[in-house]
C-alpha cells in the first residue's frame, strides 16, 4: 500500500454543530490565561483577562466523552469579572455551581452540610478535568456561522440525568435539608477513607 492509496483512509468527520438541546456528557479542560487576581483568590493562572475589555473569565474546552457525539469539542467562556457590572461574574458563578452539582450528583434543592461542601472547591484547577452533563447551545462565530457551545450543567433533577450519567457511578443526592450524610445515605455508601473531601 502507497501513501497515494487513499481507499483504507477514515471517512471524513462530520463538522456540522451538536444539535441545540442535546444533551452530553463532557469532560471541561480550562485552558490557563495566566491572570491572577489574589484579592479574589485567583493565584493559580487559570484565569484569562481581555486587555481590551477588562474582563476576567475561564477559556474553556469541552470534550464530548461517549455517544453520537464522542470526541467532537465545543470551546466556551465561564465568566468570572467585568467592568461593566456584577452579571457577567454572577451567571459564571451559577454555572459553576450547576457544573459542580452535575459533576457530584448533587440535586440543587439540597442544602445539608454534605451538599454544600460538594459544591466548594480549592481553586479553578479543581474544575480543569471535571465530568458533567451538558446542555448544548449555539452561537454565530466571527464568520456568522452556527457553533456548539457549553452554557449550562444538567443536574440530577433532570429525568435524564441518571441514565446518561450512570446511575451506579453517580448516585444523586436527594434533597435533605437537615441532613449532613446525605451524600452517604443517597448513594448507600459510608463514608470511608480516600473519598474526596466534599462528600465527607
Amino acid at each position: 500500500m502507497t501513501y497515494f492509496d487513499f481507499n483504507s483512509a477514515s471517512e471524513q468527520n462530520s463538522f456540522d454543530p451538536i444539535p441545540k438541546g442535546t444533551l452530553v456528557h463532557v469532560r471541561m479542560t480550562v485552558l490557563p490565561g495566566g491572570f491572577n487576581d489574589p484579592a479574589q483568590g485567583w493565584t493559580d493562572g487559570y484565569a484569562t483577562r481581555n486587555a481590551q475589555t477588562g474582563s476576567a473569565y475561564l477559556n474553556c474546552e469541552f470534550v464530548v466523552l461517549e455517544g453520537e457525539f464522542a470526541r467532537r469539542k465545543m470551546w466556551s467562556l465561564i465568566g468570572l469579572s467585568s467592568p461593566k457590572g456584577p452579571e457577567w461574574a454572577n451567571m459564571g458563578r451559577s454555572f459553576m455551581k450547576a457544573i459542580l452539582n452535575s459533576a457530584r450528583g448533587i440535586h440543587p434543592a439540597d442544602n445539608s452540610a454534605a451538599a454544600q461542601n460538594a459544591r466548594r472547591i480549592g481553586g479553578f484547577a479543581d474544575l480543569d478535568g471535571i465530568e458533567f452533563l451538558a446542555k448544548v447551545d449555539w452561537e454565530k462565530d466571527q464568520h456568522g456561522q452556527d457553533k456548539s457551545v457549553v452554557k449550562s450543567a444538567v443536574t440530577p433533577d433532570h429525568k435524564d440525568y441518571a441514565a446518561l450519567m450512570g446511575a451506579t457511578s453517580r448516585a444523586p443526592v436527594a434533597p435533605a435539608a437537615s441532613n449532613p450524610n446525605a451524600y452517604a445515605q443517597a448513594s448507600g455508601r459510608a463514608p470511608v477513607t480516600g473519598r474526596p473531601s466534599w462528600a465527607e
